[in-house]
């Protein structure tokens, strides 16, 4: 149990800004093993953003209180995320080669495609929330099982893609390089868990939505560069996160 606990604050300490004891630290050992709590972490991060919500829902507008949300995630994550969908963006819109395109996306600048690509998926975002609103009145529970699928889709990839970069620099090919199966089960479990907290089970449809999210973007990945680094990873959780976002518009307006 405290190899367990090890492995799950390992990964906060990764993936978030939360604070964590000092004996929690970044050996490739322990981010391998971190790896089977991305969902559970995202859960944690969709419970920061469900209370911002529910906090600032009390006293302003709607409006206001999804933007909050949406930048308490990001407070709490470092735009850790985001960064990877900005940089696959630049990466993918402005390279030919694998090697231009895995060179772009190791830049540190931001490029005109990252920029769009943040708008963009931070309009959808915004703009799928509000219309949830108008259907439930649940949207702290969407949130969590937001943050929480988007990271099993994202685990997925990291079990069926090889790591592709070269470099030994990299702290995040530690995490990204190998995903054993006991290791996406429990990422699975964590990350269909809120699921089954909704009243209405068609929830769960969703899933293949999801699904085909990942067959296209992990055929796309490995089209172009052969597999995928941690920065698709990222890219692939954020519009994972969006599109459990609008097909759950999409399910409870067909049913």
């Amino acid at each position: 149990m405290k190899k367990q606990l090890h492995y799950f604050l390992t990964a906060m300490l990764f993936f978030t800004r939360i604070p964590c004891p000092q004996w929690v630290n970044h050996s490739s050992n322990k981010l391998h093993k971190s790896n089977r709590y991305f969902s559970l972490v995202g859960i944690v991060v969709g419970t920061i953003s469900a209370f911002a919500f529910y906090m600032y829902s009390l006293v302003f507008s709607v409006d206001i209180a999804i933007v909050v949300s949406m930048i308490a995630s990001i407070w709490i994550t470092g735009a850790f995320h985001e960064d990877g969908l900005a940089d696959v963006c630049d990466g993918f819109g402005g390279g030919w080669t694998k090697e231009k395109i895995l060179l772009i996306m190791k830049d540190s600048r931001l490029g005109t495609f990252g920029v769009l690509g943040l708008i963009n998926i931070l309009a959808l975002k915004f703009l799928a929330l509000r219309e949830l609103n108008n259907i439930s009145n649940n949207i702290p529970l969407i949130l969590i099982s937001g943050h929480a699928i988007s990271r099993f889709i994202a685990s997925v990839l990291l079990y069926t893609h090889e790591y592709v970069r070269d470099d030994t620099t990299s702290k995040v090919k530690a995490v990204t390089k190998h995903m054993n199966l006991k290791s996406l089960l429990f990422s699975f479990f964590f990350g269909i868990l809120p699921l089954f907290f909704f009243y209405d089970y068609c929830v769960f449809l969703t899933l293949l939505p999801l699904g085909l999210t990942y067959c296209y973007l992990g055929y796309f990945y490995n089209k172009w560069i052969g597999g995928q680094t941690g920065d698709c990873a990222g890219a692939l959780q954020q519009v994972s996160e969006v599109i459990f976002y609008l097909s759950l518009i999409f399910i409870w307006k067909l049913f």
